[in-house]
C-alpha cells in the first residue's frame, strides 16, 4: 500500500494531523497502534535471538570480535548508522512498506549488536534475598518491564509533555557514546556507575518518546512511534542487563 492508496483509506480530517489535535478516538486508535506494534517488535526481537543463538551466529560473532577493540569500533559506526536510516525509513512519508522496513531494520540491529552479551549473559545468575536463583536475562527483561511499565504509567497519567528534555537528552546521547569509543579504543571498562547513569538516561528517553505519542506524532506516524519507543526500551534493557551481570555470579 502506498501513500495514496493509505491516505484514501483513512478520514481526510484525520490522516497527518497531531495526535494531540486529533478527536478522542483517532487519538486512541493512534496510541493502540503504537503500542501493538511495540510489542509486536519485541516479540520479533526475541525470535530474532532465538533464531540467532540456533544458528550459532552468537559464538560466530564473538570469535570475530574477540580481542579486536577495532573492530567493535566498525560495528557500532554501522549499528549507529543502520539506527538513522531504519529512523528515517520509519518516518517516511511516501508507504507503509518503508515505515514496516524502517521498524524491521531497527529491531535487526539491536539483535545483532545483543548477541555477544546475551551469549556471555547466559551464564550468569542472580538470586535476590528470600527468592529462587533466576538467570540474568530473564531477571532483566522483568526489570526492563517494570521501569518501561511505570515510566509510561507516569506520562499517560499526568499527560506532561517532555519535549523540552529533547535537547540535554541529544547532548547527554553524545557525550554517552563519546565515552564509549573511548573505552573500546583505550580498552578500560566504564564500570556499573556509567550504566547506573545510562538507565537514567534510558528513563529519559523513555518519558521522551511517551509524552511524543501523547502530543506530537502525527496520527498516521504509530511506527515512527512504536520505533523510537523499542530503541529506548532496549537501551534500557542492554544497560540493566549489564548492572545484573555485575552483581550476580557466574
Amino acid at each position: 500500500m502506498n501513500q495514496a492508496d493509505y491516505q484514501a483509506s483513512t478520514p481526510y480530517a484525520t490522516f497527518g494531523s497531531h495526535v494531540i489535535d486529533a478527536p478522542a478516538e483517532t487519538r486512541a486508535a493512534f496510541i493502540r497502534k503504537t503500542y501493538v506494534h511495540l510489542t509486536a517488535a519485541i516479540y520479533a526481537f526475541v525470535t530474532l535471538e532465538f533464531l540467532f543463538f540456533s544458528m550459532g551466529l552468537d559464538q560466530t560473532l564473538m570469535q570475530f570480535l574477540a580481542g579486536k577493540p577495532m573492530y567493535w569500533l566498525v560495528v557500532l559506526g554501522a549499528f549507529m548508522a543502520v539506527n538513522w536510516i531504519a529512523d528515517s525509513w520509519a518516518r517516511s512519508t511516501t508507504s507503509l512498506g518503508m515505515q514496516y522496513a524502517g521498524l524491521f531494520l531497527t529491531v535487526l540491529a539491536w539483535a545483532v549488536i545483543f548477541l555477544p552479551m546475551l551469549a556471555i549473559a547466559q551464564l550468569y545468575t542472580i538470586q535476590p534475598d528470600g527468592m529462587p536463583q533466576v538467570g540474568v536475562i530473564p531477571a532483566a527483561g522483568i526489570t526492563t518491564l517494570v521501569i518501561f511499565g511505570g515510566l509510561t504509567a507516569f506520562t499517560f497519567i499526568t499527560r506532561k509533555d517532555f519535549s523540552f528534555m529533547g535537547g540535554f537528552l541529544c547532548i547527554a546521547g553524545f557525550a554517552a557514546m563519546a565515552l564509549i569509543v573511548i573505552s573500546i579504543f583505550f580498552t578500560f571498562n566504564l564500570g556499573i556507575w556509567f550504566s547506573a547513569a545510562m538507565i537514567v538516561l534510558a528513563s529519559g528517553y523513555i518519558l521522551y518518546d511517551t509524552s511524543n505519542v501523547l502530543h506530537h506524532y502525527r496520527t498516521d506516524q504509530y511506527v515512527a512511534a512504536a520505533v523510537a519507543l523499542f530503541a529506548s526500551v532496549a537501551l534500557l534493557f542492554w544497560y540493566v542487563l549489564r548492572i545484573l551481570m555485575a552483581v550476580s555470579r557466574r
